[in-house]
């Protein structure tokens, strides 16, 4: 897994805050400390002020209906909702300008999933599978993003749209 943080004046914050806050705790704690995520094997790609990306193999335990092999609904909302709340998380961060850990934690140990829409465009079918977001407002207290999940072949399978607490 390759972790990439885009050099952008958008992600300077971000990148600034890596002496105080460890990118991969972060990515550690998703990947392998959150047990559904490491159930489905959700993988960040990217995690940038203005995107962030999680990536994901279809396998034969995540389908959801047999006859077409194509995702089950509920692992594709997980993944939305996912990359969602990291979108968030990613934007929030470039705020707290000189926070310290423990500040980080508290703030991120209060986030939360107050509303998810997904809509499902196409059957989900493929072998990598990819989930994408980008936030819509982040306040002090709430933010929405806006998320994606294509497949390998870039096919557009769902859009959602999450609202999440932040502090």
């Amino acid at each position: 897994m390759t972790l990439r943080l885009a050099s952008s004046p958008s992600t300077a914050k971000l990148e600034a805050m890596a002496d105080t806050v460890s990118l991969a705790d972060i990515v550690r704690l998703i990947e392998q400390d959150i047990p559904f995520n490491r159930l489905l094997g959700l993988e960040v790609e990217e995690f940038t002020g203005d995107t962030v990306k999680v990536g994901f193999d279809g396998r034969d335990d995540l389908i959801g209906n047999y006859a077409l092999r194509v995702l089950h609904g509920g692992v594709i909302s997980a993944a939305l909702d996912l990359v969602g709340g990291l979108t968030a998380l990613a934007a929030i961060l470039e705020e707290m300008d000189d926070q310290t850990p423990e500040a980080l934690a508290e703030r991120f140990a209060r986030f939360g999933t107050i509303d998810l829409r997904v809509d499902y465009l196409r059957p989900g079918s493929g072998t990598r599978f990819t989930a994408s977001g980008v936030p819509l407002r982040v306040g002090r207290r709430v933010a929405v993003t806006r998320m994606e999940l294509t497949n390998e072949q870039d096919t557009l399978i769902a859009v959602g749209t999450g609202t999440y607490i932040t502090g």
